[in-house]
């Protein structure tokens, strides 16, 4: 008789971590993988995977560990990201950080389109470059949803101004030392740009 290979009973959350971050609003699945913690961590780990987990903070995802004693195909990529990308999502991570700072109910944080095009538009506010940089804010708000970093989703009806959930995965994807890694960087990109304007 040909044996067949039993699916283990948390194949559902080890392809869903696969797929993309897992958050606490899936609660079955959600629950599952705190159910099924060590086994998945298991499993990911002789793959050279890697579960990062966050209760408090509701999500969860897959990180591939640098290091020279194993060479692996790369399955997280690294996305490069251009100037304004890396400035929304420093902006991003300053809107979260204000608003747990307040005493508020809900986890979630939620910005306009407006809103975040008002915060861009104090760094180029004497740049030549300004209305280029306007004319791709669709592009970039769009590059950072597609990152996870923001969410889609219904705003007010008397309000054409769409509006977004800031992703709480944001604060592992981009730690605090990234964070200060970034804002180093953007300085440096704008120091050259004052200059070139000066000559």
């Amino acid at each position: 008789m040909e044996q067949t290979n039993k699916i283990v009973e948390y194949a559902h959350v080890l392809i869903k971590l696969l797929q993309d971050v897992l958050y606490d609003e899936e609660s079955a699945t959600w629950s599952d993988l705190l159910t099924f913690q060590i086994p998945v961590r298991d499993y990911f780990a002789k793959i050279g995977l890697e579960l990062h987990l966050d209760e408090r903070e509701g999500f969860a995802f897959l990180k591939q560990q640098d290091g020279d004693d194993v060479k692996l195909p790369r399955l997280v990529r690294r996305v490069p990201l251009s100037y304004e990308v890396s400035l929304l999502c420093v902006l991003l991570r300053e809107i979260l950080e204000e608003f747990d700072v307040k005493d508020v109910a809900s986890r979630k944080c939620f910005v306009t389109a407006k809103e975040l095009q008002e915060k861009i538009e104090i760094f180029f506010k004497d740049a030549p470059n300004k209305v280029r940089l306007l004319d791709r804010f669709d592009k970039t708000i769009q590059t950072a949803a597609r990152l996870g970093f923001l969410k889609e989703t219904p705003g007010d009806s008397l309000n054409d101004d769409m509006r977004y959930e800031v992703r709480r995965v944001i604060k592992a994807k981009i730690t605090n030392e990234k964070l200060e890694e970034m804002k180093r960087k953007m300085q440096l990109y704008a120091d050259s740009a004052l200059s070139e304007e000066v000559v």
